[in-house]
């Protein structure tokens, strides 16, 4: 059964009923559902189509093949989990979904693909003749990847993490670039098959990118911050004569704010490098100076 199941294959149509025709492939019957056929079929016929074992464990044809098959890699998405099995995917047959073994997933469960997430998988067939998942590993992604170029620089994209190590996290964009998210560019390890948003802070002489996960500057300041900055650029010197030491009345009467809003705004430009403090008070560094 490991030449039939999971692929392509063709047989002679051998019976029917008033729902079913009857194929047989290699001495084993496999039956057709007639609503996926226009024209009937006569008696003696070739059928051509995909062979599977559906949910009900029925040896099943069917001319809408999946993209994922034996020896053919495709996105699958996650329907489901089982504690002590792994995840099923949904690959586009109406009555099966794939289970991909959790000795292929992660070791810590909290990684494992969720619903809705996707994975690369082909099929393969064990020695009891059920039909597994099989992840795709680096070379394969490599081999249907499109190396990125500088023009990419600071450009916003989708990605799938395919591969997850101590290292870093190994993603394929929506436009099938391979890209790398070092650890520091993050604020929570994604999962296997996560949909993420990622930026393009690097591009290596192969192609390859740096992604963050980490938002611009700009993005990252709260607007008690936005305010903040609009003062000191506002100013002659680029300075006010305030900082995380000053009265709470005193920033309550300049700013409108708190003086615990003041110091987290403080705190974030401090950490985005656009301010630096004295004991006379916060002044703009030349980053400050230039941001828009």
């Amino acid at each position: 059964m490991n030449n039939i199941l999971g692929k392509i294959v063709s047989g002679k149509v051998t019976d029917e009923n008033d729902k079913r025709y009857f194929v047989q492939i290699e001495g084993e019957t496999f039956f057709l559902d007639k609503k996926e056929i226009i024209k009937p079929l006569k008696l003696g016929s070739t059928f051509k189509g995909f062979a599977y074992e559906n949910e009900d464990h029925k040896m099943q044809i069917t001319r809408d093949a999946p993209k994922s098959q034996q020896d053919h890699y495709a996105f699958g998405t996650i329907v489901n989990s089982k504690f002590g099995l792994g995840v099923f995917v949904d690959i586009g047959l109406p009555n099966k979904d794939i289970a991909v073994s959790l000795d292929d997933l992660p070791t810590i469960k909290s990684l494992w693909p969720q619903r809705g997430d996707q994975v690369m998988i082909s099929l393969k067939i064990d020695n009891k003749n059920r039909i597994w998942g099989e992840l795709a590993d680096e070379d394969v992604f490599k081999a249907i990847s499109i190396p990125g170029n500088k023009n990419m620089m600071n450009f916003n994209l989708k990605a799938t993490a395919f591969r997850l190590k101590l290292a870093g996290t190994k993603v394929l964009t929506d436009d099938y670039r391979i890209g790398f998210i070092h650890p520091s560019e993050r604020e929570l390890e994604p999962r296997l098959g996560e949909r993420l948003s990622v930026r393009v802070i690097g591009v290596h002489p192969d192609g390859t990118l740096n992604l963050s996960m980490r938002p611009r500057a700009y993005e990252a300041i709260s607007d008690d911050a936005k305010m903040l900055m609009a003062v000191l650029k506002n100013s002659e010197d680029f300075s006010i004569p305030y900082n995380d030491k000053s009265k709470p009345e005193d920033i309550k009467k300049l700013f409108g704010i708190s003086k615990g809003q003041f110091k987290r705004a403080i705190g974030h430009l401090l950490k985005n490098k656009l301010i630096a403090q004295s004991e006379d008070g916060t002044y703009l560094t030349d980053k400050g100076k230039e941001f828009e």
